[in-house]
C-alpha cells in the first residue's frame, strides 16, 4: 500500500472510531436519565463496554497515523494542539470511569434485586459526568483542525 492510501485509510478509520465514540456518549447521554428502566440499565451497560475499547483503538490507530502515515511523527512532536488533543482525551476518558463504575454497580444491583432503580441523586451525578465528557469532547475536533492546519509549533 502507498503512502497516500494508508493515509487515507489511517484517516477515514481514525475519524469513523471517534464519530462512533461520539455517538456512544450521545446515547448515554440520552438514555441515563432520572427515569431510567432496567432494560436501559442493561443497553447502557452494553454501550458502555465498547466505549473503553473504541477510546483505546482511537489511540492505537491514532498514533500509528502520527508515526507512519499523516505528516509524520516530527510534525506532532512538537505541536502544542497536538498534546492538547491527546491531553483533551484523556481527561474525557479520565472522566468516564465514574459513569463506567455507577453503571457496573446498577447492573450489579439488578441482578440481586430486578426492580433495584439508580437514586436520582446517582444519576444526576452520572449524567453531570457525561455532559463533562461531550463538552471536553467538543475541543478534540477545534484542536484537530488547528494543528491540520499548521498552528502550535513549538520553538525552541
Amino acid at each position: 500500500m502507498d503512502y497516500a492510501t494508508r493515509d487515507l485509510v489511517l484517516a477515514i478509520v481514525h475519524h469513523l472510531l471517534v464519530f462512533t465514540l461520539a455517538g456512544i456518549l450521545a446515547f448515554e447521554i440520552g438514555t441515563v436519565t432520572l427515569t431510567i428502566k432496567r432494560e436501559e440499565i442493561v443497553r447502557v451497560g452494553r454501550v458502555d463496554s465498547w466505549y473503553g475499547i473504541l477510546a483505546g483503538v482511537i489511540i492505537v490507530v491514532g498514533f500509528i497515523r502520527a508515526t507512519v502515515a499523516a505528516k509524520g511523527w516530527a510534525y506532532y512532536e512538537v505541536n502544542i494542539f497536538f498534546w492538547a488533543k491527546i491531553a483533551t482525551f484523556l481527561v474525557v476518558g479520565l472522566l468516564s470511569i465514574a459513569p463506567t463504575v455507577a453503571i457496573i454497580r446498577w447492573r450489579g444491583a439488578l441482578r440481586s434485586d430486578s426492580d433495584f432503580a439508580p437514586p436520582a441523586d446517582a444519576i444526576r451525578r452520572v449524567r453531570g459526568y457525561l455532559w463533562a465528557e461531550a463538552a471536553l469532547f467538543l475541543l478534540i475536533p477545534v484542536f484537530a483542525a488547528i494543528l491540520a492546519r499548521g498552528y502550535g509549533e513549538l520553538t525552541p
